[in-house]
């Protein structure tokens, strides 16, 4: 039995938008109102505290993440921004650092070609100068190629490979195959990372994360852990809703699985249908601009996608794929099809299969999307990091084609269930930053208002997942405790501005933080998992 009070703050709530306050009690919403009334009620909780005028807020959900990569990419090499010649000199420090019998893998994340003057990756001859002979493992931003040294090409057996590249860049089998050697740790390392990357998260104000856990991303021995160690909230880390990448093909294929990884929410996620733009692996209807000689890679068919989708279906669970480009997207519709035809359109629609990413949605996918109920996991980040003339969008479709992805306010107008997630290591745990993209999108008839992003942020991860039953998302009597406390320069209702002491402006709509370009971004104080703290700054 617990209780705490919060109160002189502003709540985030439909239920209450003039609320000041609000009780918790033993991991529920027990109360929200005034400040009045919360006065009368201090004597009876165990904990009171004074937000200041702080918001308090449904907690956020990234629908899309790899916590291992997450962490590795956090304890490696940041290769963010840098140039071909920083990239080259990171790998050296590290090197030079290293002990003559140290042969750990050198991982870095994040490198980025398309604004370097060389206009390439780093080459395998490079990475061999630069390192001294190590084996070195370096994702480019997208995370769907790499570039690799000789040493690690020879542990992994890279060179007779599928996607293998004399100088060193790997797609596909031989990319897996690099990763699978680059992201090799054992059983306590690994617990480490992976209460570092929610650790994170929760400090980002998320309460529970999307894991797409796959073959080529971690083991099934570290997602069973991560869904284990997270189930209740006296874990004090966010919840692991878990995915599974594993082709099936038979119901027994699933039931399988789903006996092995207790828990799990879905079989997919980041079950591949193609690869990444930045990659010029995503499978296009028409070649790449910049690269006319590629229209990128199928890496399933759609009876294969049907077989998936079909097992799945049978065995009471959620199919979900990867998602890039609009030849991919025609594959897994074709085969989403065909999974209708044998099981009907009504159990397929009622399994609430997903798609990851969708950047190519056009207006008859749009409609086909929504005849099989998909729901679809967006990135509104990438349209902020790689959208606009200028961005790598641009370069690799030419600025037509690239003006028409990421639609999202043709999704969310059409009814389309979307939840947002960063696909970290990807991008990073950032969810208002989430939020300014999907309202401020380079395409202005794409935007959709801050509220819809934010209610996409944290009650649509919950409904993408089928958790959403009992209130998670909301701040309402009788929904769990799962919440933050921010502190924002500014709070907004519609395109007014006050003060966050200012209540007066309300106008019955719940405040939000002002996400305008020059605003400051909000900070978390506080993060709760069913009234279990999971992330505190407010001391």
């Amino acid at each position: 039995m617990s209780s705490t009070l919060y109160r002189h703050g502003v709540v985030h709530s439909p239920a209450d938008p003039f609320a000041e306050a609000l009780l918790v009690e033993n991991g529920v919403v027990a109360w929200l109102g005034s400040d009045d009334t919360a006065d009368g009620l201090v004597a009876g909780v165990d904990e009171v505290v004074e937000l200041g005028g702080a918001l308090v807020a449904p907690a956020f959900v990234d629908a899309h993440v790899h916590l291992l990569e997450t962490a590795l990419a956090a304890a490696g090499l940041d290769l963010t921004g840098a140039s071909l010649p920083a990239v080259l000199d990171a790998v050296a420090a590290v090197a030079a650092r290293r002990g003559a019998g140290d042969r750990r893998v050198v991982h870095g994340t994040g490198w980025d070609e398309g604004a370097w003057p060389e206009g390439r990756a780093p080459t395998r001859a490079e990475l061999d100068a630069a390192g001294q002979g190590l084996p070195v493992y370096l994702a480019r931003v997208d995370v769907h190629s790499a570039v690799v040294s000789s040493a690690l090409a020879d542990l992994a057996g890279l060179r007779d490979l599928p996607g293998w590249s004399q100088d060193g860049l790997v797609v596909g089998a031989a990319h897996h195959a690099a990763r699978d050697v680059a992201l090799a740790v054992d059983a306590q390392e690994r617990t480490a990372l992976y209460r570092d990357a929610l650790r994170r998260a929760a400090a980002a104000g998320i309460v529970a994360v999307h894991e797409q856990s796959a073959p080529h991303v971690d083991t099934r021995d570290g997602l069973r852990e991560l869904l284990t160690t997270t189930a209740d909230a006296a874990s004090a880390l966010p919840l692991v809703v878990g995915y599974r990448a594993e082709a099936c093909v038979t119901v027994d294929d699933a039931r399988a699985l789903l006996a092995d990884l207790p828990g799990l929410t879905g079989i997919g996620g980041d079950l591949n249908v193609d690869g990444s733009l930045g990659s010029r692996t995503a499978a296009l209807r028409h070649p790449y601009a910049d690269a006319p000689g590629t229209s990128g890679t199928l890496h399933l068919t759609a009876e294969q996608i049907a077989n998936h989708v079909t097992a799945v279906t049978r065995a009471g669970s959620q199919a979900g794929f990867h998602v890039i480009g609009d030849r991919a997207l025609d594959e897994l519709l074709l085969g989403m099809r065909a999974a209708a035809d044998v099981e009907g359109s009504a159990a397929i629609a009622a399994a609430g299969h997903r798609v990851e990413h969708a950047e190519m949605v056009d207006a008859h996918s749009l409609a086909q999307i929504l005849l099989l109920g998909l729901r679809l996991s967006v990135q509104p980040a990438f349209d902020a990091t790689w959208g606009g003339p200028g961005g790598m969008y641009a370069a690799r479709l030419g600025q037509g084609r690239a003006a028409a992805l990421n639609p999202f306010a043709d999704l969310a107008a059409a009814g389309v269930p979307l939840a947002l997630g960063s696909d970290t290591p990807v991008t990073p745990f950032d969810p208002w930053g989430g939020v300014r993209a999907a309202s401020a999108h380079h395409q202005a008839d794409q935007r959709i208002s801050a509220r819809a992003a934010f209610r996409a942020a944290t009650r649509g991860g919950w409904r993408l997942a089928g958790l959403d039953h009992s209130g998670a998302g909301e701040l309402r009597v009788g929904a769990p405790a799962h919440l933050a406390v921010w502190q924002a320069e500014h709070l907004v209702v519609q395109a007014s501005r006050t003060s966050t002491w200012s209540a007066d402006a309300r106008a019955g709509s719940p405040l939000l933080p002002d996400l305008g370009p020059d605003e400051p971004a909000p900070r978390c104080l506080r993060t709760v998992r069913a009234g279990v703290v999971l992330h505190d700054a407010l001391g």
